[in-house]
C-alpha cells in the first residue's frame, strides 16, 4: 500500500474510532482491496465488521439484495447497482457505513456502451449515499488500485463532510 492510501485509511480509523461507527464492505471488481486498505491499520477490529466480495450477480442479489430487474436492464456496472450495494451492506453486515465498487477492471468484461476502466464507487449510509464514477483504462493493475484509493477518499470527505454538517447544526 503506498504512503497516501495509509495516510487516508489512518484518518478513517481515527473518525470511525472516535465515533464508535462501523463500515463494512460489498466489492465487486475490487475484490477486497478496499478491506485490506481499511485493515492496514492496527484495531481496525473495532470499526470494521467485515466485507462481501460480491463477484457474480447471483451475490450481489442473494446476500446484499441488489435488484436482479436493475440488473438485467442496466447491468451491474450502473450507479444505482453501487448504491443498492452500499445499502445491502450496511444491512447485511449490520454496520453504521459501507464502501462498494462495480465495475469492469480489465482487460475483458467491458463492452462498447461500459467499456473497460469503468467503475462505480459508493459510500455512505442507508439514507444517504455519495457515488463517483472512474471511466479511464490504465489496464488492470493500475485500474483496481485508482478504484480503491477513490473509493477510500470518497469515504474520508463522506465522513469529514459529515462532520462538518454536525458541527454546523450543533451551532
Amino acid at each position: 500500500m503506498d504512503f497516501e492510501s495509509k495516510i487516508i485509511s489512518r484518518e478513517i480509523s481515527q473518525l470511525l474510532w472516535e465515533r464508535e461507527k462501523t463500515v463494512g464492505t460489498a466489492e465487486s471488481c475490487t475484490g477486497g482491496r478496499i478491506a485490506e486498505a481499511i485493515i492496514s491499520i492496527p484495531g481496525a477490529s473495532k470499526y470494521f465488521k467485515g466485507g462481501i466480495v460480491c463477484y457474480t450477480e447471483e451475490i450481489k442479489e442473494r446476500l446484499l439484495g441488489v435488484d436482479r430487474e436493475l440488473m438485467m436492464e442496466k447491468t451491474a456496472v450502473c450507479e444505482e447497482v453501487a448504491i443498492q450495494l452500499v445499502k445491502g451492506a450496511c444491512e447485511t453486515l449490520g454496520t453504521d457505513y459501507a464502501i462498494a465498487a462495480t465495475g469492469f477492471a480489465g482487460p475483458g468484461g467491458g463492452t462498447k456502451e461500459i467499456p473497460v476502466g469503468t467503475i462505480w464507487l459508493a459510500c455512505g449510509t442507508p439514507y444517504n449515499v455519495k457515488t463517483l464514477l472512474v471511466t479511464e483504462d490504465f489496464g488492470r493493475d493500475i485500474n483496481l488500485a485508482i478504484a480503491t484509493n477513490k473509493a477510500m477518499q470518497m469515504f474520508c470527505d463522506f465522513l469529514n463532510e459529515e462532520d462538518t454538517e454536525n458541527t454546523e447544526k450543533e451551532q
